[in-house]
């Protein structure tokens, strides 16, 4: 049985053998005007239909995307070189205890250390710089509705002034606002072998290290959950109560433990500006490598 795109070749063949036989019996009559007419145009279509397959697509606008594209590349290098390595990068690179693993194109960084025993890995993504956090933007909203409130309701005697004119009036006396960092989670896990390991969620931002969480896990595999298998497994497991929960003594000294192991204030200034450093250096990536698509 012939397939349909067998068909479809043995279609033209089939056509012109019965115009061959048709023009075969009226050799006698001589060739009509349609005829002749209709040969030279069923040529040309063909040709033309030929050309156009092959030919490579491009859109309108490909161009100017292409310059714009070149635009932003050429701009992100100038703001690298202009503004260099950090010098709290620089320094801590150079003197920390960790060694970095960034890897060109991935999301993650990882920072690994050997201490005595324990084997300490912190991983960061980049991801946190352009995550708006919910619910602190719900807080912000909130907080601003009830001054509003506040400033609607007032009488003139007791007139409360606008937090934004406020605001303008504490600049043009103490000058700009300290800019913060924004806040960078850490996944940190302390492993030691036949021990299990304890894995600690934790954020930092404008130089602290605040604590989320504590686990322990018998298991170190289940710490890491490279697996579905085992983050399947330590769904069910009890691993400790939320950090905030816990005697504020036990609190302190768990911020110890992990200060003594590098996770402090130092570390807290180094992620979210190497977070900027290396999400430029994706975003350039990123542009060129889709500047190379189009123009392919």
């Amino acid at each position: 049985m012939f397939s349909i795109r067998s068909f479809a070749r043995a279609a033209p063949r089939t056509v012109s053998r019965l115009s061959t036989s048709a023009l075969r019996t009226q050799s006698a009559r001589p060739a009509s005007l349609l005829q002749s007419a209709w040969r030279p145009a069923r040529t040309q279509y063909a040709a033309a239909f030929s050309t156009s397959s092959i030919r490579r697509s491009e859109g309108e606008g490909d161009s100017e995307l292409v310059a714009k594209l070149e635009s932003e590349i050429a701009m992100e290098n100038e703001m690298k070189e202009d503004g260099g390595i950090p010098t709290s990068v620089k320094d801590y690179l150079e003197n920390g205890p960790f060694e970095i693993i960034d890897t060109p194109g991935q999301e993650d960084v990882v920072l690994t250390r050997q201490f005595g025993d324990e084997k300490i890995k912190i991983t960061f993504s980049i991801a946190d710089l352009n995550s708006p956090d919910p619910e602190a933007d719900y807080q912000d909203r909130a907080l601003a509705d009830e001054q509003d409130d506040n400033i609607n309701q007032g009488d003139n005697k007791n007139f409360k002034v606008a937090p934004e004119d406020q605001l303008e009036g504490e600049e043009g006396a103490e000058g700009e606002e300290e800019a913060t960092s924004f806040p960078a989670r850490l996944n940190i896990v302390v492993e030691k072998s036949g021990k299990g390991a304890l894995a600690v969620e934790a954020v930092v931002q404008d130089g602290m290290v605040v604590v989320d969480n504590v686990y322990y896990y018998a298991n170190a595999a289940h710490a890491y959950a490279a697996t579905p298998e085992t983050a399947h497994e330590r769904q069910d497991l009890y691993v400790g109560p939320p950090f905030g929960n816990l005697d504020e003594d036990l609190q302190v000294l768990l911020e110890r433990y992990l200060d003594e192991r590098g996770i402090n204030t130092a570390l807290a200034i180094f992620v979210p500006d190497y977070i900027d450093m290396k999400e430029q250096k994706e975003y350039v990536r990123w542009l060129e490598n889709v500047k190379g698509f189009v123009e392919a």
